[in-house]
């Protein structure tokens, strides 16, 4: 058998691709996550560590520097602000993160393209699982932030994990786009840093949805990680549940791009031997 041959794209054969090589995705997640801290002094810890430093750092920059105060309440301490803040910027950091990796995975991994019998879709996924458990890192931190800031927890803060996963499904699908692409065009990985800092500060993560111009909020609408950031403030600070209807409508669209990043990268998967 071809490992390059061409493969169906639908998304039966999607999820059956997925669910039989669920024990090596496994395993190829647990060492994606264990390799970044091999022979670290305190190892897995640094997941935690590392947002915990990122986060004191912005919030040193724009609460203290900039007295940022959440959508111009003055009487919001700077625990408030960061809580704020952070909720943002978790979101942030995990599809930055899958993405600004995805257009090198299929170039950095020529063996498993050429010499092995090896499902290389798996690739991406592994990525983008190994930001995920960043991101619950990032979200037990915010949890316990919660507990000592004046924002109010609620029994919505449980429905977090479920507005994530259309996000999740989204940065998957387009890390399959990006990883395929990137074999043939190698200049996308030096497109994508720059859009990925760009992303940074026309997200609604230093300041609310609400304090964009009303002209501009549309447009904000469209930025991929918008949604997510404000359901998950709600969510958390508000005590809001999502509307169920706009939720629907995004993982519609999440699944979609994730199943059409899936065809371009079984569509193209043929030529990644020649071009490596």
């Amino acid at each position: 058998m071809n490992p390059h041959q061409g493969r169906s794209v639908t998304p039966l054969a999607l999820f059956t691709s997925l669910w039989q090589h669920r024990v090596l995705i496994r395993a190829l997640t647990k060492r994606e996550i264990l390799s970044r801290y091999k022979g670290s002094l305190f190892g897995v810890a640094w997941s935690f560590l590392t947002p915990l430093l990122t986060l004191l750092v912005f919030t040193f920059v724009f609460g203290e520097i900039f007295q940022a105060r959440w959508g111009g309440a003055q009487q919001s301490g700077t625990l408030d602000f960061a809580t704020a803040l952070f909720a943002g910027l978790m979101v942030y950091t995990f599809f930055a993160e899958a993405l600004s990796r995805a257009p090198t995975l299929i170039v950095g991994n020529p063996n498993f393209v050429k010499k092995v019998v090896f499902p290389v879709e798996v690739l991406p996924l592994t990525s983008t699982l190994g930001a995920a458990f960043q991101l619950g890192m990032a979200y037990l931190l915010l949890l316990v932030m919660l507990q000592f800031s004046q924002w109010p927890m609620g029994a919505s803060v449980a429905l977090v994990p479920v507005i994530l996963l259309p996000l999740i499904v989204l940065t998957q699908g387009l890390c399959w786009l990006l990883s395929a692409l990137g074999v043939f065009v190698r200049d996308i990985g030096q497109l994508v840093q720059p859009a990925l800092t760009a992303l940074l500060f026309l997200s609604p993560i230093f300041y609310p949805l609400s304090s964009v111009p009303p002209a501009l909020q549309g447009l904000f609408r469209l930025n991929p990680i918008t949604y997510t950031v404000e359901a998950i403030r709600n969510a958390l600070l508000h005590g809001t549940v999502p509307d169920w209807t706009a939720f629907a409508t995004f993982s519609a669209i999440c699944a979609a791009v994730a199943w059409l990043g899936y065809a371009v990268f079984q569509w193209t998967r043929n030529g990644f031997a020649d071009v490596i």
